[in-house]
């Protein structure tokens, strides 16, 4: 059986403790986080979901993803949502070269056009020395303390959902995807996940 791991391990928090893994907090507040976006078949679905909720999130947004979709992308910052950066290509870093992988990020980074610097690596999957280079140049690396698995045609819906809502806790910052592979998960899981928060008077932060 795969094993999957919703929750990242504490150990693996402090054996990396530059990178955000959670923000914890007395305010009942959690981060709504969307992967791989913009796209057409997805995000304005997304979009429209958050607005009917009165919820904010980030969206790390593939470069190439932004060029072709710019007009998508510009909705996401005009209702009021943070943006990040996730590559130009979704990039594996474990499997890229340092140089083409930061030249990767740089080009994502002209697309964005943003001052805020924040760095979601795809599939989680960054060396030490990408990372370091990214920090020294200033960008915050936002890591997940809850991943839903909305992605994976093994995960079930309701499976996805108990991903979820048996591990939020103030601070939390939950990864969905604004893909293809994750729309059949997620048109079912985002509005119970949001009427859950909402009933429990949870609100919605962003970076």
């Amino acid at each position: 059986m795969k094993l999957r791991l919703v929750t990242v391990p504490k150990f693996v928090q402090r054996i990396y403790p530059k990178r955000i893994w959670a923000l914890p907090n007395n305010d009942k507040k959690v981060y709504l986080t969307f992967d791989d976006g913009p796209i057409p078949e997805v995000t304005l679905w997304v979009l429209d979901t958050l607005k009917q909720y009165n919820a904010k999130a980030t969206f790390f947004c593939i470069g190439d993803n932004i060029k072709k979709h710019p007009d998508i992308f510009n909705r996401i910052l005009t209702e009021g949502h943070s943006v990040g950066n996730h590559t130009f290509n979704h990039l594996n870093g474990w499997e890229t070269k340092t140089s083409e992988y930061i030249k990767n990020v740089e080009k994502c980074e002209t697309y964005l056009d943003q001052t805020t610097k924040l760095f979601r690596p795809p599939y989680g999957k960054i060396t030490s020395k990408q990372s370091k280079i990214l920090q020294q140049r200033g960008y915050k690396i936002i890591m997940w303390s809850v991943l839903s698995y909305d992605y994976d045609a093994s995960v079930s819906e309701e499976k996805c959902l108990q991903n979820v809502l048996q591990n939020i806790q103030p601070g939390s910052i939950i990864v969905f995807h604004d893909s293809l592979k994750a729309e059949k998960n997620l048109r079912q899981v985002l509005p119970k996940v949001l009427s859950w928060l909402n009933k429990l008077e949870y609100s919605f932060d962003f970076f």
